[in-house]
């Protein structure tokens, strides 16, 4: 008689079937914390894409200017060290706390715009910069931050009087007005076009009157004409972008001819990381504006649609805050960043693939630019912590281990609590 040793035979283990697959990723999406990781996961995935991209579109530009091919992607990595820090500490903060902050933020916005017109410097025509202590912010890029949180503590005092025409409109509307005057001031149209979209949002998740809209979008409508007819170079962006005026090559249509071109010759799966060939100073601002383009060279089609993705997937993180919350302000202002960032993604991106004429907004998480970055970490961070006080998330949070306690219950005398 033959004596078996060792341990029993494994019974062979079924393969999970689609259906069920596709049932334990329906009950994920169903979790209270689905928001809080699809938020985080695309943020941080945005922002380590956007570092990497970066360092590839910038060395050859920031060789010849700065005589170091890492000076403009230590900076950028400087801002992302100073601003998920910022964003680890919005998370925490309470929303109770964010409304108190709501007034002083929003005069924070109109001193920091009025100081960028009292000293501020030009750049490409727009004179939206100022350097303190030798660092060159963009107080235009908190402005969005501060109308976020003030446009929702105000419409959620207002909700029950939101019927009311005056209440629907006063204080928002003025104060934007104002507001998008001193950014105008310094000739931006692409961030006021932002802030409009960023305030109709937060009007529209506050259930302000379609009246108000109407009148509100014609206002618009007309103010952005007359931006444009009364201004030779933005007029020459909008005929180039319809192709009614001159076709010129070597001037208006140079920058948006070459990112296509990039992206042109990108193909499926690009040319390799850092092989781009636009970023030789054929393409301007490469690393701002169009860094899209250079994605698209770089990484193809695929890397492309990747960042598509990301932000399809924080804007289903934010869309799920906005069902799942109970609280007004929280639902507004997660409205009003969900229209800030998959807003100025799509006019970003829609400007390099020629589907929307040039006006100059970075694409966010992944442009290089200190003052962008920041903010919109900060205001990812506040949803983040939002998430995690939507209900049920608290409680799902405290069951799950930390990593730590998973990493040691896999240990021999670690398991079911047991010790060695």
């Amino acid at each position: 008689m033959t004596t078996r040793l060792g341990p029993p035979p494994l019974a062979a283990v079924p393969a999970p079937s689609p259906a069920r697959a596709r049932s334990a990723w329906a009950a994920r999406l169903q979790s209270p914390l689905a928001a809080y990781y699809l938020v985080l996961g695309a943020t941080i995935a945005l922002v380590v894409l956007g570092l990497i991209m970066v360092l590839s579109s910038s060395s050859v530009e920031s060789l010849r200017k700065l005589h170091s091919s890492y000076t403009i992607f230590g900076k950028q990595a400087m801002f992302a060290a100073i601003g998920l820090p910022l964003a680890v500490v919005a998370a925490w903060v309470p929303p109770k706390v964010w409304k108190a902050l709501a007034w002083p933020l929003l005069l924070l916005g109109v001193g920091s715009l009025l100081l960028v017109l009292a000293m501020g410097q030009t750049v490409n025509g727009n004179r939206n910069w100022v350097v303190i202590a030798g660092v060159t912010l963009q107080p235009s890029e908190a402005v969005k931050l501060s109308l976020v949180v003030w446009v929702a503590a105000v419409l959620e005092r207002k909700r029950p009087l939101m019927h009311r025409t005056v209440h629907a409109v006063v204080p928002v509307v003025p104060v934007t007005a104002l507001l998008l005057a001193l950014v105008l001031a310094g000739r931006d149209l692409g961030t006021a076009l932002v802030l409009m979209g960023l305030v109709a949002a937060l009007m529209f998740a506050a259930g302000v009157p379609m009246r108000v809209f109407a009148v509100s979008a014609a206002l618009a409508a007309f103010a952005v004409f007359v931006l444009v007819t009364t201004s030779p170079n933005r007029m020459q962006r909008f005929s180039a972008w319809r192709g009614t005026g001159a076709v010129d090559p070597q001037g208006t249509n140079w920058q948006p001819l070459h990112a296509l071109w990039a992206l042109a010759s990108g193909g499926w799966w690009g040319l390799g990381l850092g092989e781009s060939r636009q970023k030789w100073f054929w393409l301007p601002e490469a690393h701002n504006d169009f860094i899209f383009a250079v994605i698209g060279e770089e990484l193809g089609l695929v890397g492309t649609l990747a960042v598509l993705g990301l932000f399809a997937m924080l804007g289903i993180g934010l869309f799920r805050l906005v069902l799942a919350t109970d609280d007004v302000f929280v639902k507004i202002a997660t409205g009003g960043v969900l229209a800030w960032v998959l807003g100025q993604a799509l006019v970003n991106i829609g400007a390099v693939v020629g589907l929307l004429p040039v006006v100059g907004v970075p694409l966010p998480l992944v442009s290089s630019g200190g003052s962008a970055l920041v903010t919109t970490l900060i205001a990812l961070g506040m949803v983040l912590g939002f998430a995690r006080r939507v209900p049920g998330a608290a409680e799902a949070l405290a069951s799950r281990p930390s990593v730590v306690a998973r990493s040691l219950a896999v240990l021999p005398g670690r398991r079911n609590g047991g010790v060695a």
